[in-house]
């Protein structure tokens, strides 16, 4: 097929199908440990490079290659490798990257597990770290060291979407001869893609919006073939953050309806971050479509539309979340994102939980923070859920008046 001139939709349902003898319509799902050889010297050919077919699930899988190579057409990538889940790319990303000796540095808005990473393992093998402001060029140029090989970020942020200048940090990361990797997960490969600003590397959890439906883990981490090749191909074979089949190939299935989705969903988004801003209960939006986002000016020129999560404050702190939080009824509580169910979660108390008070409040996470990943209903429907329970805690509030 003409890959090069496809659009996205089209890629999303036709890219880089690999059909059998029997010509299915359905990719073939795989599910196998190993691969026979024809012969011995074909096995040999296989070890050494020279035949590029399968060797072993843990390398490589024909579903699984069908899932990296519909995700790197999607992102513009020369290569992807797909992992059991989003924190094993970010794991594998980062520590095929680096060894003692070297240094970090990172946006400090980052999801607990990630910062955990940053933090905690990596320094653990003698590779120091430093975390920055994300927004601020000045910060991100003077925490550059001579032996400074990864720049790391999310964008937008997890919870409080933020959204950094891709282009201007892959500019500094390069000048110090340092990579940039990306993960792009509260984007998704439609409204923004990092290597088209200067981004090394870009890594998503699959969980999220590409299975769509809360049923599997994954993850993928995209890149050049020869960052691949250099920083991930022996420690993804040697280490064995393989996906199954399985999920690699429910996240096939899920890829053709993306575009569909997702649409969907970033519209939905827009209007109930509308409807939030004219709540008297609301004290504060944040939601990258809106004009009154802080980096309003950098989102029109890096990304091509909002995002389908929603991050709010309501007055009242921690108990009026809860209350909030409890009176829905559509929309359920849940810590995971990108759902075709619209959920709601608390960060403060789930997702980055294990900061510190200060380091949540450097991040913008306050007790009344709530973070809403947008689903597939109807939404006037999940906006008079919302109304439905802000109002219940307007009475309270005036009750207790």
């Amino acid at each position: 097929m003409r890959s090069a001139s496809l659009r996205p939709a089209t890629l999303l349902v036709h890219g880089a199908t690999t059909r059998s003898q029997f010509n299915e319509m359905s990719e073939a799902l795989y599910l196998t440990q190993g691969f026979a050889y024809d012969t011995m010297e074909q096995a040999e050919a296989r070890f050494n490079g020279q035949d590029p077919g399968h060797i072993y699930a843990r390398y490589s899988n024909p579903t699984t290659a069908m899932f990296e190579e519909r995700m790197a057409m999607l992102e513009g990538a020369e290569a992807a490798r797909a992992t059991a889940s989003g924190m094993a790319a970010v794991t594998a990303a980062m520590m095929g990257q680096v060894r003692a000796g070297d240094h970090v540095v990172a946006a400090r808005a980052l999801f607990g597990s990630c910062l955990y990473i940053i933090e905690e393992l990596l320094p653990r093998f003698g590779v120091s770290t430093t975390l920055v402001d994300g927004n601020d060029l000045d910060a991100w140029r003077a925490a550059m060291r001579p032996e400074t090989k990864v720049c790391f970020l999310e964008t937008p942020t997890n919870p409080t979407l933020q959204v950094y200048d891709i282009a201007a940090i892959a500019e500094i990361a390069h000048a110090g001869s340092a990579k940039l990797t990306v993960d792009n997960v509260f984007s998704t490969p439609l409204l923004q893609k990092p290597l088209e600003h200067g981004a090394d590397c870009v890594i998503y959890s699959t969980t999220k919006h590409v299975d769509g439906h809360g049923r599997c883990l994954g993850g993928v981490i995209l890149a050049s073939k020869a960052f691949i090749d250099e920083h991930l191909h022996n420690f993804l074979r040697h280490t064995g953050p393989a996906i199954s089949p399985f999920n690699a190939w429910v996240m096939l299935k899920s890829l053709e309806s993306l575009a569909v989705r997702v649409a969907h969903q970033v519209k939905s988004a827009g209007l109930i971050a509308d409807a939030l801003a004219e709540e008297r209960e609301v004290e504060r939006v944040i939601y990258p479509g809106r004009a009154d986002h802080p980096s309003a000016a950098i989102i029109r020129r890096q990304m091509s539309g909002g995002s389908t999560l929603v991050c709010f404050d309501v007055r009242g702190g921690k108990a009026a979340a809860f209350r909030f939080a409890n009176a829905l009824e559509v929309i359920k509580i849940s810590n995971n994102l990108g759902d075709a169910k619209s959920i709601i979660t608390h960060p403060a108390t789930t997702t980055h939980q294990r900061l510190s008070v200060e380091a949540r409040a450097a991040a913008g996470i306050s007790e009344g923070t709530l973070r809403l990943s947008v689903g597939l209903e109807d939404p006037a429907d999940l906006i008079e859920d919302i109304h439905a329970a802000l109002d219940a805690l307007q009475t309270r509030a005036m009750a207790a008046e």
